[in-house]
């Protein structure tokens, strides 16, 4: 009898371990933004940009400081009019000048790749010698990740003391009165004035910000 019921306590026991939840997997991270693509399109056998490309390229340097970092290509085509060699060099031209607007917006040089094209991939199909207004265009295209911003960020306060810290660290006693006054500013809670002076003063001094690559209020900066 008593082998009986230890043996029915055993099973009811494993079926109570059966009704335990199992453990939960860790959720996986969100996957990375779809690309983002946008076109600048250019008058006839010019690589200067207009009021309208200059409206493109500011959203999309927009794009790219919402997503932190990503890989960008600009890549330049033009229309079927021209000796294709001119439109080789027409369309790289285009693609550099879509560049350096972008850096101009804050877009790090070294993340944006140009790539000509000439006449290959129209986004509209015509004959030889035909001056397609939809053909001559860069089109930039961003991929990758969107990047964290430092938790550094999260306090300005316990930026600010990290700023003054890491300055009174590589400067030992050489301390301006600059430098000095910003950091009583940041003492005194005003932030505003305190953080872009440090900054700018660890910059100069090449001594690294207590977040490499980004400045308040967490935005990525090209490298010197």
């Amino acid at each position: 009898m008593l082998k009986k019921l230890l043996t029915i306590g055993a099973a009811l026991f494993l079926l109570g371990a059966c009704d335990d939840p199992a453990p939960q997997a860790a959720a996986p991270p969100p996957p990375p933004p779809p690309p983002a693509s946008f076109m600048v399109f250019f008058d006839w056998d010019r690589s200067n940009l207009s009021a309208q490309a200059m409206s493109t390229i500011q959203q999309a340097a927009s794009a790219y400081k919402t997503r932190g970092s990503a890989r960008v290509t600009a890549t330049g085509h033009t229309d079927t009019s021209g000796p294709e060699a001119y439109n080789m060099a027409l369309s790289l031209r285009r693609a550099n000048t879509v560049k350096t607007a972008l850096v101009q917006q804050g877009v790090p040089a070294p993340a944006i790749s140009v790539v000509g094209r000439g006449e290959q991939g129209l986004l509209v199909q015509t004959g030889d010698g035909v001056r397609e207004p939809q053909n001559r265009r860069v089109e930039i295209v961003m991929d990758g990740a969107m990047a964290q911003v430092p938790a550094i960020f999260s306090d300005p306060k316990s930026y600010c003391e990290a700023l003054s810290d890491k300055y009174r660290e590589y400067r030992t006693s050489q301390v301006g009165e600059r430098e000095a006054a910003a950091m009583y500013q940041c003492e005194q809670g005003n932030y505003a004035a305190g953080i872009p002076v440090l900054e700018n003063a660890h910059i100069v001094a090449k001594i690294p910000l207590p977040a490499p690559g980004y400045r308040w209020p967490g935005q990525p900066i090209s490298p010197s």
